[in-house]
């Protein structure tokens, strides 16, 4: 007697289900969609053009210390940008970072716009305060 249900053998299939794999996709474009706008944050300015030599990529990511058009003052140290309510706060703020890293280069970034008395108050005051070299940020001239 033979049973009356047949067997049929059937090959197991060797598939990767991509599903689970394309909603984690979707779920990082999010994030970092979401995420982009704060890492990116900064102080807008309209910078001088000029030739200018350009950082070297092995040195270490600089203070930058600004000025907008309205006079404002602000220092970003990597990606931390803290408004400044006056010059001295500004320099004891450079100055206070500069002990932990003595090396770190310092630069100046001035809008076009602002009064040119601004942007040397500004590289006097950090002379002072102790920083040895003060550069200044330029936008590459454009032809």
């Amino acid at each position: 007697m033979q049973s009356a249900r047949t067997r049929v053998r059937t090959r197991p299939k060797a598939e990767i289900n991509v599903v689970p794999y394309i909603d984690v996709m979707l779920v990082l474009l999010v994030i970092f969609i979401a995420t982009a706008p704060v890492v990116m944050q900064g102080v807008t300015v309209d910078l001088p053009q000029a030739e200018a030599e350009t950082m070297n990529e092995d040195q270490k990511t600089p203070i930058i210390a600004t000025v907008d058009k309205v006079g404002q003052y602000y220092v970003t140290i990597d990606t931390n940008n803290v408004k400044m309510g006056s010059l001295d706060e500004l320099t004891a703020y450079v100055a206070s970072e500069l002990q932990k890293d003595v090396t770190r280069p310092v630069v100046v970034q001035g809008d076009a716009q602002v009064p040119y008395d601004n942007v040397i108050q500004l590289m006097n005051a950090l002379k002072k305060s102790g920083v040895k070299s003060v550069g200044l940020v330029t936008e590459p001239v454009s032809n």
